[in-house]
């Protein structure tokens, strides 16, 4: 799995019927793969999150939207950043991630987390826990999805989850990616640099550098190479030339125009030694030609610019 330039899709509230709902988001995929984005990325929750919008706005469920959308792309990955490892029983979601994957023909990204939204497991019937309980829950899940998803059977009598020669069957490829994501120094980047592939690193501009320079220490603290595992940073993204970002809002999201977009990706992710970006849009919602706009002016500053072979020769005019 590699991810320069992925795309977030936070929200499916575009002032319209819900029969446009999903046509919206198939009309986004297909304008960020044709922009060379590599990857595309929903959240896992049922309810809107509170700093997005009110509750009861629309929430897809995230694996049958993408196994939707595998069915409406060619080329793009597919994953969410990041599914609440509470949310699912772990083999299920080996199963899960491995059919999205044969599905896809082989473009699936198994994203996941410790979990965080207690309102939204109150209401579903979701058993929340302590912070401790919920990161061991991410461990022995991690533990049992690693060899499924390389197709092996695992066999866990753990604390929270117990499995007997669990397998998955088909799967299109040996092995798929796997993201966690969190900032956690002592947790979440051990259980990177043990299982993952990717970790996108949700801190604050500031803090980046010094993130990335303990996951490298967390590496190899179990003699693994840091350039093995990759980085991103999820970033908010406003193309307002007019706005700032509000306050409060300033070391996670970036406004302006896109070339001043781009610009400042660069000096607060890439220059941190973060590998690439995924960027959201929640104050635009669907419109048209936007994301072909942001995606070309980032690909101007890709700290390692390869444009994928499935891309047009040249990124399209705006």
């Amino acid at each position: 799995m590699t991810i320069q330039m992925g795309l977030q899709i936070p929200n499916f509230s575009y002032g319209t019927g819900v029969e446009n709902i999903f046509p919206s988001v198939v009309a986004q995929t297909r304008e960020a793969e044709d922009a060379g984005f590599d990857s595309v990325f929903l959240m896992d929750h049922f309810y809107q999150l509170p700093m997005l919008g009110s509750l009861n706005e629309p929430m897809l469920e995230a694996y049958t939207t993408l196994a939707a959308l595998a069915g409406a792309t060619t080329r793009i990955q597919l994953g969410t950043l990041v599914t609440g490892i509470t949310y699912r029983n772990p083999a299920l979601l080996a199963k899960i991630i491995t059919t999205l994957d044969v599905v896809s023909a082989g473009r699936a990204i198994l994203g996941t987390g410790a979990g965080w939204f207690e309102a939204e497991h109150t209401a579903y019937g979701f058993e929340y826990g302590t912070f401790t309980d919920r990161f061991e829950r991410l461990t022995e899940a991690l533990a049992l999805i690693a060899p499924m998803i390389r197709g092996e059977e695992a066999a866990l009598q753990g604390k929270w989850y117990r499995a007997d020669s669990a397998f998955t069957e088909p799967r299109y490829r040996g092995d798929i990616p796997v993201m966690l994501g969190g900032s956690g120094e002592r947790k979440t980047f051990r259980l990177a640099a043990r299982y993952a592939d990717h970790l996108n690193i949700m801190a604050p501009f500031s803090e980046l550098k010094a993130k990335r320079e303990v996951l490298a220490r967390r590496c190899e603290e179990i003699d693994r190479d840091p350039a093995t595992l990759q980085t991103s940073a999820l970033v908010i993204v406003n193309v307002d030339e007019t706005a700032s970002a509000p306050e409060g809002m300033e070391e996670v999201a970036v406004f302006g125009s896109a070339p001043q977009i781009a610009e400042q990706l660069k000096k607060r992710v890439f220059d941190a030694g973060i590998d690439s970006v995924i960027v959201n849009l929640p104050l635009h919602g669907h419109t048209p030609g936007l994301i072909t706009e942001v995606g070309k002016a980032i690909h101007e500053v890709l700290p390692h610019r390869v444009i994928p072979e499935w891309t047009r020769t040249a990124l399209p005019e705006v």
